[in-house]
């Protein structure tokens, strides 16, 4: 079966690391081969670990028949101090250096600050021109879990909550909208990783007439939202998580002594001696697959500028 070429950087890390996974990347010598056009998809990596959450990301844009070109994103505003200079210059680019561009797609992704007000982000006005900017520009932005709950406050006022304590493991999810095109192929019940220390209140997503809630769960709230124009979905965990990602935060916290949890319904017979399985990949594929054809190839302009 032939599987998604995406059009990365010929010396990203994560390169070797999908190709070992036998995932076709493709690499921009043989992409300028192809009279494709390919979907052109912008991701504002506000995570740490920006290696990571690089691998997390491109192994889910692998799973179609589309050809991507991906540019990563960092806020100009704030320094990185867990990935290295040489890195970020090598790889990524600012928002004054694309911003006279149009893309097909953006993923605004999570970040570790959520205990912050927003207005205390040291990139939160940066990061308000960009979603102000996608308006415009980008045909469909996608936001992970703090980036959900920032897109949420900016566009349409919707505060977060502190929880009592870090929602953090697998919880089970039902499908509030069967027949939306991003949840085509769902089953009922699905699996989604969190980990996160506030939350949104659904009453406001529902009364809002310009919102549409797709899924949720009794445990872990609100999941899924998206605008009733199709062009900004909120997605408040991490689907996009591989199966030992719990593992090293839950590792990492303990070694801070920070109050931290076993992570729930996470490790085989709650023994954290166990290796995590993995029970949410088919689901995280099929979101970002029905995303790019449902929400972006099929609406998206031929013509981008």
């Amino acid at each position: 079966m032939k599987i998604m070429p995406i059009k990365i950087n010929n010396d990203l890390p994560a390169k070797q690391e999908l190709l070992d996974e036998n995932i076709f990347v493709m690499d921009e010598h043989r992409a300028h081969t192809q009279d494709i056009r390919p979907l052109k998809i912008v991701i504002m990596n506000l995570m740490p670990l920006k290696d990571q959450t690089e691998r997390h990301l491109l192994r889910l844009l692998s799973n179609s028949p589309l050809q991507v070109e991906i540019t990563l994103l960092v806020p100009e505003t704030h320094q990185s101090k867990n990935t290295s200079t040489d890195h970020l210059i090598a790889f990524y680019t600012t928002f004054n250096e694309i911003k006279e561009h149009k893309f097909d797609g953006m993923i605004i992704t999570g970040a570790p600050i959520e205990q912050m007000p927003f207005e205390e982000v040291t990139y939160w006005e940066e990061l308000t021109h960009i979603m102000e900017w996608t308006k415009t520009n980008v045909t469909s932005t996608f936001h992970i879990c703090w980036g959900a709950q920032a897109g949420l406050y900016y566009h349409y006022g919707i505060g977060k909550y502190d929880l009592d304590e870090k929602m953090f493991g697998i919880f089970k999810h039902k499908v509030v909208k069967s027949h939306s095109p991003l949840l085509r192929g769902f089953n009922d019940e699905f699996l989604v990783p969190h980990s996160r220390h506030t939350s949104i209140h659904k009453a406001p997503i529902i009364a809002n007439e310009f919102l549409e809630l797709l899924a949720e769960s009794d445990d872990a709230g609100v999941y899924i939202v998206k605008s009733v124009d199709n062009k900004q979905i909120f997605v408040t965990g991490h689907s996009e998580y591989e199966a030992d990602t719990l593992n090293q935060e839950y590792v990492r916290d303990k070694n801070k002594n920070l109050p931290i949890k076993m992570p729930i319904n996470y490790f085989p017979g709650d023994d954290d001696h166990n290796k995590p399985v993995n029970t949410w990949r088919s689901h995280a594929h099929l979101l970002y697959a029905n995303w790019l054809n449902y929400y972006v190839y099929q609406v998206t302009p031929f013509e981008l500028e």
